[in-house]
């Protein structure tokens, strides 16, 4: 396995998104997904405009902006960008690199696809989305 691989397998094995995957899995996801840098406030989406994906966080920090206002800080683990992909719709929010930020992406096509081949993944990410709702409601 090449060195680049091997190290993304190791940076998904320590994110609670990806706990319940084997090594084989992890592998498997390693090759489905591109890496991408932002710089310190970058902007990775954009409110209101079409593109984007699905984004996860592997090192440095991010500020979810919604109208100009923050209204989330997103870090090392965090995922965004979700259902944009999943939906085809634009970005409900700006969200702005606040550190060098790492990401795994997957496009917008590409993830359906992606959650139907890991179930498990898409529980987690169902979880942390009805954390994220009940979270907004209170």
């Amino acid at each position: 396995m090449p060195t680049e691989t091997r190290t993304v397998v190791e940076a998904l094995a320590q994110l609670t998104l990806f706990a319940d995957l084997t090594r084989p899995q992890l592998e498997e996801v390693a090759h489905t997904v591109d890496e991408e840098m932002f710089a310190e406030g970058q902007r990775v989406l954009r409110q209101g405009m079409q593109g984007g994906g699905f984004f996860i966080i592997l090192e440095g920090e991010a500020q979810v902006m919604i109208d100009g206002e923050e209204r989330a800080r997103l870090a090392r683990g965090d995922f965004f960008g979700e259902i944009a992909a999943l939906t085809g719709a634009a970005p409900t929010a700006d969200v702005v690199a606040t550190t060098l930020l790492r990401c795994l992406t997957l496009s917008g096509p590409e993830i359906e696809p992606f959650l139907l081949d890991h179930p498990r993944v898409m529980l987690r990410m169902l979880k942390a989305e009805a954390r994220r709702v009940r979270s907004a409601n209170e």
